[in-house]
């Protein structure tokens, strides 16, 4: 039998992001303040159930030619009769085989389920990738809650979180959404008001910044200020936008803002704009600055586009959601 579904995934920006120690392990510990916003891809999916005992595999459809369509053949597995995870990306960004998210969350539903079906996904990205953004967390966080809500629909949000967090510590947040603090590697969530009402203007500058290369640099540091996490959280239940941008601070911004300057030339232009805030999201390199007012917002975005350094960025005007 065949199913279809279609999910947005949202983007997230961190309003406020704190490195509290390092795990054993070598995780990070975090205290940050997630917020989703507007900017999504959709997925859809297309679900056919098999026999519970049918062979699982990430594959190609007979004669297609994978290369950029984010999911490949594994070496000699034949498509025909098999369960597959198929997945297309027209913009070509996604990651191509197993290593996708999308396929890889799939995967952990078919196993720890004990499911047998293929799997179609038709991805439209519109979310920059390598980008600070959680692109690849939210579409993984949409395959767990597409596949849940096709062939597992008693089963909650807590339980696949639980599941998710083994691909990556912001799935869970992209499954619950919204506005929370993540604490942990940012696998703990704590519900909280939403955002007050703004607009947001989000620019993803060309330029990469490496994750991991961010936190070693960050350590190497030392001692750092940390920002008032506790200070943001009482400004949201008091629904006071003005506190609660006074206080966005990110930390990972000490490393990377220092290697990509221009980070700050966006940061300075649109608090020059009227900007109550501009701030890095995550790792970086992406900067988002909040506006009162949706006009103000495509106003400073429109400014923005004349000057030098658009030319090698994109640009969106967002919105929260709540």
């Amino acid at each position: 039998m065949k199913k279809t579904t279609t999910r947005e995934a949202y983007a997230k920006i961190n309003l406020g992001l704190d490195v509290t120690g390092v795990r054993e392990d070598g995780y990070h510990l975090l205290r940050m303040i997630m917020q989703q916003i507007d900017l999504h891809d959709t997925l859809h999916f297309t679900v056919t159930e098999k026999a519970a005992d049918a062979d699982q595999g990430c594959v190609a459809e007979p004669g297609q030619d994978t290369a950029g369509e984010g999911c490949a053949a594994e070496p000699g597995q034949d498509a025909e009769g098999k369960s597959r995870i198929a997945l297309y990306d027209e913009s070509g960004l996604s990651p191509a085989g197993e290593e996708n998210l999308i396929c890889r969350a799939v995967r952990v539903m078919m196993e720890h389920f004990g499911l047998s079906a293929d799997v179609e996904v038709r991805l439209t990205k519109r979310i920059p990738v390598a980008a600070g953004l959680a692109g690849g967390s939210t579409d993984a966080a949409a395959a767990f809650l597409a596949v849940r809500d096709l062939l597992l629909p008693q089963v909650p949000d807590e339980e696949l979180m639980k599941l998710a967090v083994r691909l990556g510590a912001d799935i869970p947040y992209c499954i619950a959404g919204g506005t929370k603090l993540a604490e942990g590697i940012g696998e703990r969530l704590t519900p909280l008001p939403p955002m007050p009402s703004c607009a947001i203007v989000l620019v993803k500058p060309q330029a990469g910044a490496s994750t991991a290369q961010v936190y070693r640099a960050l350590d190497a540091l030392g001692e750092y200020h940390h920002p008032d996490i506790d200070g943001q959280i009482k400004a949201l239940r008091h629904n006071d936008l003005q506190g609660l941008l006074s206080r966005c601070e990110n930390v990972l911004e000490l490393v990377t803002g220092g290697s990509l300057p221009v980070i700050g030339r966006i940061e300075d232009f649109f608090i020059k704009e009227g900007a109550l805030a501009a701030m890095m999201s995550g790792s970086g390199p992406s900067v988002f600055a909040v506006f009162q007012s949706l006009q103000e917002a495509e106003k400073a975005r429109g400014a923005f586009l004349r000057t030098e350094d658009a030319a090698e960025c994109q640009v969106f005007v967002c919105r929260p959601v709540g």
